[in-house]
């Protein structure tokens, strides 16, 4: 593999360019009122989880901290504790609710790296099967999944079972 170096685009790299502030999904989500409609599953006293919208494959969830940080440095030891807890029980409840012959779990810090809400660090976790990936998103862009988001929510809401009083009635927004 050959390397071209341009070390005079740094400076364009490292430009910050501000547009219009952008509402955040997660927090906006948060304040609804209607965890169904919003697609939380749980509520933990540090983090949430929460359905993706546009996932990959049926059960593709994130779990997100209540404070809105962009990285990891940024967020407390409890609240990177509780992802790695609720990580567990997301693997424990897809494994029940979907039989995966395997678990991605993964960040994308920043928009460089991919991620689709670069304000708010969250972690995604999801089943994979092998085949799972067909023509359909590789000619078609497009991705077929085999029941609908509220399907999903009530599966894994049954499996991951009653939430905590104190986590339900804490108001974290």
């Amino acid at each position: 593999m050959d390397y071209v170096w341009s070390p005079w685009r740094y400076q364009y790299i490292a430009q910050v360019i501000e547009g219009p502030p952008i509402e955040c999904v997660f927090c906006r989500e948060l304040q609804r009122g209607d965890d169904e409609k919003a697609l939380i599953v749980w509520r933990g006293a540090q983090c949430f989880i929460i359905l993706n919208r546009y996932p990959y494959t049926s059960g593709h969830v994130m779990i997100v901290p209540y404070a809105h940080v962009a990285e990891l440095a940024l967020c407390d030891a409890a609240a990177t504790a509780e992802m790695m807890e609720l990580a567990k029980r997301m693997e424990a409840a897809l494994r029940e609710v979907y039989k995966p012959e395997g678990i991605n779990l993964g960040m994308n810090l920043g928009k460089a790296a991919g991620a689709g809400v670069a304000g708010h660090l969250h972690l995604h976790v999801l089943p994979r099967w092998f085949g799972d990936t067909n023509f359909m998103t590789v000619v078609g862009e497009t991705r077929v999944h085999p029941e609908e988001l509220a399907t999903t929510y009530r599966r894994l809401r049954g499996a991951l079972g009653p939430a905590p009083v104190a986590a339900s009635k804490k108001d974290r927004t």
